[in-house]
């Protein structure tokens, strides 16, 4: 298609910048789970954007860059690493709400030693005033060194993110789609259930445990109990520790009844079908810290 812009766009930074939730905005749907919890998403994320006659992006949601502490810390950062060189844009993401740091400057470092063009987006707007943004922008520019663009916006409310797709088209090459008009990511269902279930569970749980779950999620086929609108999933929430089981499943299972609840309402939103989900909980000690456990997970 003549002047079809197309191509691949990895968005990085230290965790909690709104990484996730920018994808999501940017993208018109949820493909990707959020959480005020530093390093939630742990694997990487495709989102897809299609603007028909203009152009398609396609958007790498990457695990925040951050001091590794265990085996799924690692191969988190290999992750996130690995997509710079691949894409044709990287879009670095700071805090405007929170002075840049250590954690920001890694990630400039990191971005600056390939040669992908990239754009720095200062997220959160919302949340500071006119000035703050101001002295934000001129800080990232001294201390983050040089970017092809610099894009205030607020992934939240979506305030500035048609500036940001703008800088993005145009650093695209010319070329076809990769996915055909109206797929948003390339997840299976059973991938994006199981990220839903563990962000409800996150939510719930709050400080107590939400590095130490992992879920995973397979379609219940009973070919005896087909029905065309119904989808059966089966979920296996894993925790480190004896102990943790009781914090997810609550008193009564009130925690695990909440959760799973909730993620099936936002489930059947999401994929237009009746859902039947069962949970279950199972201890792993210390599957973060294990590498063939890691493998076994997809991790």
């Amino acid at each position: 298609m003549s002047g079809f812009r197309s191509g691949f766009v990895t968005v990085v930074g230290r965790p909690n910048v709104g990484k996730s939730t920018l994808v999501n905005r940017l993208v018109g749907t949820k493909v990707a789970i959020t959480s005020d919890r530093p390093q939630t998403t742990r694997s990487e994320v495709r989102g897809v954007r299609t603007n028909q006659p203009v152009s398609q992006i396609v958007f790498l949601d990457t695990p925040g860059l951050h001091k590794p502490r265990t085996a799924l810390g690692e191969r988190t950062n290999q992750r996130a690493l690995a997509t710079l060189a691949e894409v044709d844009v990287v879009c670095h993401v700071v805090d405007a709400s929170a002075p840049i740091g250590r954690g920001d400057r890694f990630v400039a470092e990191i971005v600056h030693r390939v040669e992908t063009p990239s754009v720095l987006v200062v997220n959160k707007i919302d949340s500071v005033g006119k000035a703050a943004v101001a002295d934000q922008l001129a800080t990232a520019a001294g201390e983050l060194g040089d970017y092809d663009a610099f894009v205030p916006l607020s992934a939240k409310t979506g305030a500035g993110t048609d500036a940001l797709v703008d800088e993005l088209e145009a650093r695209l090459p010319e070329g076809p789609a990769y996915y055909p008009e109206g797929v948003v990511t390339d997840q299976p269902e059973t991938v994006l259930a199981a990220e839903i279930l563990r962000e409800k569970l996150i939510a719930v749980t709050r400080d107590e445990l939400p590095h130490s779950i992992t879920v995973d999620c397979e379609v219940d086929d009973d070919e005896a109990d087909a029905r065309a609108d119904l989808l059966r999933l089966r979920a296996t929430v894993r925790v480190e520790r004896e102990s943790q089981k009781g914090i997810v499943i609550g008193r009564g299972g009130a925690v695990l009844k909440t959760a799973g609840s909730e993620a099936r309402r936002e489930l059947e939103a999401l994929f237009g079908i009746r859902i039947h989900l069962e949970t279950r909980v199972r201890v792993e000690r210390d599957w973060q810290r294990r590498p063939a456990s890691l493998d076994r997970l997809g991790y």
